[in-house]
């Protein structure tokens, strides 16, 4: 799946989402940090989570990237699987874009093994505004 210039720029400037799961058809959204990278998302979760739980069970998911102004809506919703970074090179790489991002990773960094990060690889997505 390819994303357009501006939906990328759009993207890029952007910090939270909405990231929905589930199990056993119960959804469950919650906002998240994530990055945009390699036409896909990327998004920091803990082990003990709701959504990382649901992931090992059902690995679709769905993310919105919305600002709401009025006259002026602009919006990426994408969905698709998911794949669990643990650790190796792309976590590596993954969690260097995170620190460089956001403050809340460098007050409280983490290393391999201790968070993961899921991918998510968009096979259906739809914009507006962008």
């Amino acid at each position: 799946m390819k994303f357009t210039e501006n939906e990328k720029k759009f993207l890029a400037s952007i910090e939270e989402a909405r990231f929905a799961t589930s199990n056993k058809s119960i959804p469950h959204v919650k906002p998240v940090s994530f990055i945009f990278q390699d036409d896909s998302f990327y998004i920091a979760t803990d082990y003990a989570t709701v959504t990382y739980k649901n992931i090992k069970k059902n690995p679709r998911a769905a993310i919105s990237v919305d600002i709401y102004k009025p006259g002026g809506h602009k919006a990426v919703l994408a969905q698709g699987d998911v794949k669990i970074i643990e650790d190796g090179p792309e976590f590596k790489k993954i969690y260097a874009k995170f620190f460089e991002k956001f403050a809340w990773v460098r007050k409280d960094p983490w290393g391999e093994k201790e968070a993961p990060f899921l991918r998510l690889v968009p096979k259906h997505k739809t914009s507006w505004g962008t």
